[in-house]
């Protein structure tokens, strides 16, 4: 890309300011924390209801960034910088990128549907590759800024898009088209995702076909509401000969008639008629979802005019997608960051961005890189651009495999290289991995899941998966019930709610927060050590560990008068001046606080004293999740009101006030002050139903089966026989028991797990370190997955069961179970 900004003043609409008229840009940015951002960075300020990018302007320019599109230019930044002033930075993103897509012409593939479009989209990628030049969405990047990315990464040598386009109500797709511009639409399954942003089945469907309005043909399993909507929209957006290319497993006018369908060994042998012709095609998934998303790869290869023999041996080669990064505790105190399944130029742009967000203190940043493939670049610019990035993420080594990145090792200042992944793993030992973040990101033929396997740290088979995108969309949640000056605190005392406090407290970090809660100092320091520069209160501090509070630079909260003077004293000794406190009053909760009796003597003993500064004066609501008891939580408030206005008018300080935490948020936003507290409700839990829904879910604890077998009549299960077959009965052994976290109250049939998506109920005593479970409705085998709650069983469920509160569910997992982070 090397586009000259003075040419999208009209493109954009936009008014200029600025000291430089002739200027050229070559990279596209919306995120400020990203180290590719440099002189010719074209820099969009997105703005919404959670963040406003304009705010990290002033910080962009003293970088280096001297590019901005914005809808005003901040306080003191005019003249420092180019302006692109426009009414709405989104709009103009979109614009950009649909004045870019026509700069090409080539072939383009746009996918939309409720389920599929990623996957269809990677293997399409696959099955194409050998012919084709490929642009692709990078990961699901499918939404209204994931798609205008994914467009603005075409460059000349491409000559085949695989876009994907993701909405969730009217009024979105258009845009998108304008973007996409596909010439060819494939329409995947059209489900009950986003269900709740249309009014029914009718209405989804005629949106998402507004993608192919220049679609010269529409790839899409026949069925007869599609088929209603596609003449509607045809006769509405008409385009001279059209094709509409369809599939169906029942009717056989559709263009590939599915006849027959047979599982073998895991796979699936489907026979298809397909211009009076008859095939056999094997797929080598059994589920159903698969099938279904091998059977819309099949048309675009039909319609691309591959023979039958090229698509069964391409067919058979299909995998399963990994869509997401995964980070895992390493070996020596190394993190992993796991995308062993692509390696394309626009994927490790992202991946070098997650790279940075989850690095460890102090700890080398290592990059093992196989070669890189469908960049559309010849080698040499290829991997100068590639060494390029690796410098600007200040990568301190790169383990480059493969004969083509060997051979351009002279770009890279830092790399060692290996012919071969086995070359590699002999050498392994001598490499010498040691406090470590790792990004091992390499393409699927050269199994890197070795080198995962390598490197990560090993311990049992159950394992706690945490979405890290589902804590974004909590965390953005919340935030946008919130006034725009309104600071939040989110807690992740208890090792994160039991989620792992230290990869959470880097993408709270990486989302600008304003303050960490822990309760111990113990849970700060080891958040401090990780590299966490956030301001983190300490919500129960000890007065024996008020001297590490002070060296490590947390904040106590403070709650009594002994307390007080015990950290006074400190202060006094270590000379210290204005050092952070943060002032805890009890209006009712009755746990820890200055009552109003006590008022008087902390203004006394605050008064005219330097050491320290009131950084927040705060309470904690002890009701506010049961309307039931709304009057008391009134009380509270008001009570709140009137001491810590007594305080700041007697200190004459200004801090910061909060009393409100995840349910007070929801329930009562008129006492927001100037901070709130976010807790269980960030790990996807709320005890409202009605906001329940519009949370995700951020925790699934996973396990395999160890072994199944069968009982006769009358047998037992587990300790003390409290489970007795009635009849012939399967059993399944999960390696997972209370000293885990599984309550022993969820034995005995109360509790289940889900064995391929379906439920099988838990028999007999939970043991310590194992779990029964029948299996037999199911077809399971020792190795399959477990899953002991995530969507379901929820933890809600869970606890309700067990007489509980969802907390106890996640703070109880032991820390013997491995934590895996992804997105």
């Amino acid at each position: 890309m090397s586009i000259n900004l003075k040419n999208l003043i009209s493109v954009l609409d936009a008014k200029w300011t600025g000291p430089d008229t002739d200027i050229f840009i070559d990279h596209i940015s919306i995120d400020s924390r990203s180290l590719q951002n440099g002189s010719k960075t074209l820099f969009f300020a997105l703005s919404g209801a959670n963040n406003d990018a304009h705010l990290y302007i002033p910080e962009l320019i003293e970088k280096g960034v001297q590019n901005f599109v914005v809808h005003h230019i901040p306080k003191n930044s005019e003249g420092k910088a180019n302006f692109l002033v426009v009414k709405n930075t989104l709009t103009a993103l979109q614009q950009f990128a649909g004045y870019y897509r026509d700069l090409f012409d080539f072939p383009v593939l746009g996918l939309t549907g409720s389920n599929g479009k990623t996957i269809v989209k990677e293997w399409l990628n696959f099955l194409l590759s050998p012919d084709y030049n490929i642009i692709r969405s990078p990961k699901s990047y499918n939404s209204q800024v994931g798609v205008p990315l994914s467009v603005i990464a075409i460059n000349e040598k491409h000559n085949l898009g695989i876009f994907e386009a993701g909405i969730s109500t009217v009024n979105e797709m258009s845009k998108l088209e304008n973007i996409i511009k596909p010439t060819i639409g494939v329409l995947t399954n059209i489900g009950s995702a986003h269900d709740e942003g249309f009014e029914n089945l009718e209405q989804k469907i005629k949106e998402k076909l507004l993608l192919f309005k220049k679609s010269k043909v529409i790839i899409y399993q026949k069925n007869e509401l599609v088929d209603q909507c596609l003449r509607t929209f045809c006769e509405e957006y008409p385009i001279k000969d059209r094709v509409l290319f369809s599939w169906s497993f029942g009717d056989s006018s559709a263009d590939v008639f599915i006849l027959e369908k047979e599982i073998k060994n895991e796979k699936t042998i489907v026979q298809y008629q397909y211009q009076s012709d008859f095939f056999d095609l094997e797929i080598p998934f059994s589920d159903s979802a698969s099938v279904e998303n091998t059977i819309s790869c099949l048309l675009v290869l039909l319609y691309f005019n591959y023979d039958f023999e090229t698509i069964q041996n391409r067919m058979q080669m299909l995998y399963p997608v990994e869509m997401r990064l995964e980070v895992k505790n390493g070996i020596n105190n190394c993190s992993i960051i796991d995308d062993s399944y692509s390696s394309d130029f626009q994927s490790l742009k992202i991946a070098l961005d997650f790279l940075e967000s989850q690095q460890k203190r102090n700890a080398t940043k290592t990059v093992i890189l196989s070669d890189i493939f469908q960049s559309g670049f010849s080698n040499e610019e290829l991997y100068s651009k590639v060494a390029q990035l690796i410098a600007d993420n200040k990568v301190n080594r790169v383990i480059g495999i493969g004969k083509t990145i060997a051979s351009f090792a002279a770009k890279f200042p830092n790399i060692i290289t290996f012919e071969n992944t086995a070359e590699f793993i002999s050498k392994f030992e001598s490499l010498n991995f040691n406090n470590e973040t790792i990004l091992i990101k390499g393409a699927r033929s050269f199994q890197f899941e070795e080198i995962v396997s390598l490197l990560e740290e090993k311990t049992h088979e159950t394992v706690l998966e945490i979405n890290l995108n589902s804590i974004s969309h909590n965390l953005n949640f919340f935030k946008a019930k919130l006034n725009p000056a309104v600071k939040i605190m989110v807690m992740v005392k208890a090792f994160g709610y039991g989620n792992g406090g230290l990869e959470i407290a880097k993408l709270l970090e990486h989302h600008k927060v304003d303050y960490l809660g822990v309760a111990f100092a113990d849970e700060g320091i080891s958040l401090k050590n990780g590299g966490i520069k956030l301001p983190i209160m300490v919500l129960n501090p000890e007065s024996t560990s008020f001297p590490s509070i002070i060296q490590y630079q947390l904040e106590p909260e403070i709650y009594s008068i002994k307390g007080l003077k015990a950290f006074l004293k400190i202060a006094r000794e270590k000379n210290l001046k204005d050092f952070p406190i943060h002032i805890k009053l009890d209006t009712g909760m009755h746990r820890l606080g200055f009552e109003e009796n006590t008022i008087d003597e902390l203004i006394e003993t605050l008064k005219g004293n330097t050491t320290v500064q009131v950084k927040s004066v705060l309470s904690h609501l002890a009701t506010s999740d049961e309307m039931k008891h709304y009057d008391f939580v009134i009380s509270q408030i008001n009570l709140f009101e009137k001491l810590s206005s007594k305080l700041i008018a007697e200190l004459n300080i200004n801090p910061i006030r909060h009393i409100l935490n995840t349910s007070g948020i929801s329930n009562f936003p008129a006492a927001q002050y100037n901070m709130v507290r976010l807790g269980i409700g960030l790990y996807g839990v709320s005890n409202d139903p009605s906001e329940q829904k519009y949370l995700e879910n951020v925790s699934t604890l996973k396990s395999i089966i160890s072994q199944v077998r069968k009982i006769p009549t009358g047998d037992s299960v587990g300790y003390g026989r409290r489970f007795m077959a009635e009849k012939e009965t399967k059993i399944a052994t999960i390696p997972i028991g209370y000293a885990d976290g599984i309550a022993r109250l969820w034995g005995n049939q109360v509790g289940y797990v889900m064995i391929r998506n379906q439920k099988a109920f838990i028999v007999g005593s939970i043991c310590m370190d194992m779990l029964m479970v029948d299996v037999s409705e199911i077809d399971c085998k020792e190795g399959d997955s477990v899953i002991i709650f995530g969507e379901s069983p929820t933890v809600i469920e869970m606890a309700e069961a067990l007489k509980t509160i969802p907390y106890e569910i996640l703070t109880s997992i032991s820390q013997r179970v491995k934590r895996v982070f992804f997105r």
